[in-house]
């Protein structure tokens, strides 16, 4: 199941220094706003220590975690659905991504110019959040007016779709983002080719100086408090401090690095299992002798379905699923234990895969 998430925000704010920490691909970072004509593409771990204890038990030859890719877009500005700065060619690749990480900066460098003059990561996310809806504001238009066309005709699904789309257009015209929009599943299903910027789900990422990595600073007090009522998703984050971590080669030395900043572990690893969080994805397993791999499904798949992840033959030809539960697999350390205490289960097509469940399954094509 291949999964993206894009990275976006100002000009020097910061995106690619955290790209850089979490992506297996560096981008080139730049005191010149619009320095960069390219989006920048990697690809993500997404941390799960699961895979590590089941390894040590099983001493597979490879560990296989899940990854995702990682777009980190370049700067936007104002105008940028019109085609300032960077133009819009950009926001098509946003349109590609399943979720969207949104960078303020909140931190005080006169070393680094703000494109707009000052720090106000509230007025920052203002000024992305309108590109990404005069861009939606646009598609939604655009759909309308192909509705009406078939409207014309009769069709009264078109008829239907058209009113969907105008309570779309008016909340999009209201400088609201169709995310916060209550939509029902038919409207849902009207939008849903459009692939709208501003219905991605998002986590806004502060990005703090070193000394504000553990609480934050005013500037991201002053971001939580604008998005008080949308139940966002909100991180803090030291970029130019997780990049120096990064860049340790040694374990030991990236912990006592984070010890010191006050840090239980990376921001970017929070940050990586919130973007997977949020996309309604879980993970199970499968291990034997020749690798440990974790996969990724949506939260609510059935056996078969988690089976078709795998290979489409094992969907097809799916005949039941042999489960462990994590805890009891660690807790009993065999397979066989597990089944001599009764924690092996027999599951049929209608089982619904829970998260961490090791998986074997049995079919015939």
């Amino acid at each position: 199941m291949a999964l993206k998430c894009g990275i976006v925000g100002l000009t020097n704010i910061g995106k690619t220094t955290l790209f850089n920490c979490i992506s297996n691909t560096k981008g080139q970072t730049s005191s010149f706003a619009y320095s960069t004509n390219k989006s920048n593409i990697g690809q993500i771990i997404v941390p799960d220590k699961r895979l590590y204890e089941i390894d040590n038990l099983i001493k597979s030859a490879r560990i296989v975690p899940v990854t995702v890719e990682i777009v980190d877009i370049p700067g936007l500005a104002k105008g940028a659905s019109q085609g300032e700065g960077v133009g819009n060619k950009f926001l098509a690749d946003i349109q590609q991504t399943d979720a969207i990480i949104h960078v303020l900066r909140c931190f005080d460098d006169e070393n680094l110019a703000h494109v707009e003059g000052s720090v106000n990561p509230v007025r920052d996310r203002e000024i992305v959040d309108l590109e990404l809806q005069i861009r939606d504001l646009d598609l939604v238009e655009r759909k309308i007016q192909r509705m009406e066309k078939i409207a014309k005709s009769g069709d009264k699904d078109a008829k239907k779709s058209i009113e969907s789309l105008l309570k779309v257009k008016a909340h999009l015209e209201d400088f609201k983002s169709v995310r916060t929009l209550d939509m029902d599943e038919h409207e849902l299903k009207v939008i849903e080719d459009m692939y709208l910027l501003t219905a991605k789900p998002v986590i806004y990422v502060c990005n703090v100086d070193a000394d504000s990595a553990r609480l934050g600073n005013k500037y991201s007090d002053q971001l939580k408090e604008s998005l008080k009522d949308e139940k966002a998703e909100i991180m803090v984050i030291a970029g130019a401090l997780e990049a120096e971590i990064a860049e340790l080669e040694s374990a030991e030395d990236r912990l006592a690095f984070l010890e010191d900043a006050g840090l239980t572990e990376p921001g970017v690893n929070k940050l990586v299992r919130s973007a997977y969080d949020i996309l309604n994805l879980m993970s199970f397993f499968t291990a034997g002798p020749k690798e440990v791999r974790a996969w990724t499904i949506k939260k609510g798949m059935t056996a078969p379905q988690a089976a078709g992840v795998i290979h489409s033959d094992l969907e097809r030809g799916f005949i039941r699923a042999e489960v462990m539960k994590y805890k009891d697999f660690i807790t009993y350390k065999t397979e066989h234990a597990c089944r001599e205490a009764g924690k092996l289960f027999i599951e049929g097509k209608n089982y619904i895969v829970e998260d961490g469940d090791i998986l074997n399954i049995r079919f015939n094509v």
